[in-house]
């Protein structure tokens, strides 16, 4: 129980309502009727769809995605979308999302002449029906942004959900001194600062940083190599920071949705969490680290453009596209029959 308490104690500071699956199934739907033939047919799909699988993190230019993008929308329709949005996410994750994408006007003018940098090319993808069908989904995608999510009866699957910027740090301009991420940089470099040259040791598993997160865009992501420090050989104060890192990215779901994560690990991850290094101990080194447990897995690369490029994902072993909610249903209802 300690350890629940202990993870559970970033989500004490915060009052924020959580997600009603009702509401946020009819804000879905508004959406929905709200586009005209040939939007819907662009932005639905039924829920067996396997394009419900594919997800990137590179700008929409270069590779395309699936559903209606936000540029293609009225301002009614972006409403609408922004509701939804508002629904499935925290306080603190829906200004992460739109501050990411309002960053693509900053790449816009720090790069011109790139045919890529297309401010509002995030599209919005509808499986199934909302509200109506006891199972749906629905994902958010383009440059830095991928968020799938999957609604099955009154449960939310929200993996993978990868967040990144660029750049991470903005160097000049109005904007100067503003790091989207930064909570989840600073922790990490707090955590293995911290710790003794024997915990190093065993946490700093490679002096040279990854180039990308490993896992990339994987449809399926598996346990990574077992590298990196245990948490139950943390002293009470680096577990307190390794919490938080945790909790830097679980604060970006709705708190009911964030607190049932939370006690999942608690129960299931609590004797296998590691906390694993790659790369240099000081921002402006390139960096890389992991945090894997039974049941998921946080990665966080900065190494592009001089390391002032941010990239980070959440992967759910058995919970990616919600199909542990999605086995439990049919589960429950095979045997209900």
């Amino acid at each position: 129980m300690k350890l629940i308490i202990l993870l559970l104690l970033p989500f004490a500071l915060i009052g924020q309502n959580t997600v009603k699956p009702i509401s946020g199934s009819v804000k879905a739907l508004n959406f929905v009727n709200s586009l005209n033939e040939t939007q819907r047919k662009k932005a639905v799909f039924p829920f067996n769809e396997m394009n419900r699988y594919e997800w990137h993190f590179l700008p929409a230019a270069m590779i395309g995605r699936t559903g209606i993008a936000v540029k293609d929308l009225d301002s009614l329709q972006k409403e609408n979308l922004h509701l939804l949005l508002h629904a499935y996410l925290s306080k603190e994750g829906y200004v992460r999302t739109t501050n990411i994408m309002d960053f693509e006007y900053l790449l816009k003018e720090m790069q011109p002449k790139n045919p890529g940098r297309i401010p509002e090319n995030y599209s919005v993808t509808i499986y199934g029906t909302p509200s109506q069908d006891s199972i749906w989904g629905w994902k958010f995608s383009g440059h830095h942004l991928a968020l799938n999510f999957t609604i099955v009866k009154d449960k939310i699957g929200f993996a993978p959900f990868f967040f990144g910027v660029y750049p991470a740090e903005v160097k000049d301009g109005p904007k100067k001194g503003t790091r989207l991420l930064k909570d989840q940089e600073d922790l990490g470099f707090e955590l293995v600062n911290s710790l003794t040259p024997e915990q190093k040791n065993v946490a700093i598993f490679d002096l040279r940083a990854f180039t990308e997160i490993v896992t990339t865009n994987s449809q399926k992501a598996g346990p990574l190599e077992p590298v990196g420090l245990f948490a139950n050989r943390m002293n009470p104060e680096q577990k307190i920071v390794l919490n938080k890192v945790i909790a830097s990215y679980l604060l970006s779901m709705p708190v009911s949705l964030a607190t049932a994560r939370i006690k999942k690990i608690a129960f299931e991850d609590m004797n296998s969490i590691r906390f694993g290094w790659a790369g240099g101990l000081i921002p402006g080194k390139p960096h890389y680290y992991r945090i894997q447990g039974k049941t998921f897995l946080i990665e966080f690369d900065n190494t592009q453009d001089n390391a002032n490029h941010i990239h980070t994902v959440w992967r759910d072993f058995n919970g990616d596209f919600g199909l542990d909610l999605i086995r439990e249903h049919y589960h429950d209802t095979h045997h209900h029959q």
